[in-house]
């Protein structure tokens, strides 16, 4: 089995073999060349985009500097923001539906580490040889959520539809779907009702109105 397929099956993997070294430079490459491209240059960013990730949708922005760690294993869907300074680790395949936004310094994490430290420097593999390995979960975000800045997501958490993240966040669990979530270690705070609607802030809605349902 190949390194990338063990990935995908979510065992133990080298992390140093050759065939994903090469994933990972080309992704750092076009990281690198996406962040030092000015937002101005939207063909030129779309080109890097699909050269970069596994789907990128229709509608979605990336304001830039941003980080894949493989690229190929992310999967953004339509209508998304992110702002400043996105970092994917996608190991495992990262999947983000549609209608996201996403404050500052997100970070997404899939890799584990074995937790005794000689096991993290080196197990032997099948063939008896000496290797470092790791081990990777998904990170799966739904449609219409909101992230606060600087919200880490650990490897394996599912992410509801319409949830809104607190800034600082970092979520090691499951959120279900219209859930207010935040803290560290990121918990549910309370379900996102109607009362949450901007027709309860009259000083904040102003003159404007909310759209009809």
């Amino acid at each position: 089995m190949r390194e990338e397929e063990k990935i995908l099956s979510g065992i133990l993997f080298n992390p140093g073999d050759p065939e994903l070294k090469a994933l990972k430079l080309r992704s750092h490459r076009l990281s690198a060349e996406y962040s030092r491209s000015d937002e101005a240059e939207t063909e030129y960013r779309s080109r890097l985009l699909r050269q970069l990730l596994a789907a990128f949708g229709e509608g979605s922005f990336l304001q830039g500097p941003v980080f894949f760690h493989y690229g190929c294993h992310t999967r953004i869907g339509k209508r998304c923001f992110f702002n400043y300074n996105l970092t994917i680790q996608d190991d495992a395949p990262v999947t983000i539906g549609d209608d996201n936004n996403f404050g500052p310094n997100l970070t997404i994490v899939t890799p584990l580490h074995p937790m005794l430290p000689d096991e993290r420097k080196q197990m032997l593999d099948g063939n008896g040889c000496p290797k470092r390995f790791c081990y990777a979960k998904p990170v799966r975000i739904g449609n219409d959520c909101w992230f606060g800045a600087n919200v880490v997501v650990c490897p394996g958490v599912t992410i509801g539809d319409g949830c809104v993240i607190g800034a600082g966040s970092v979520v090691t669990r499951d959120v279900p779907p219209l859930s207010f979530a935040a803290g560290n270690p990121c918990r549910v705070i309370r379900p996102i009702t109607e009362a949450d609607s901007m027709n309860r802030k009259p000083d904040v809605l102003a003159d404007n109105h909310v759209m009809p349902r």
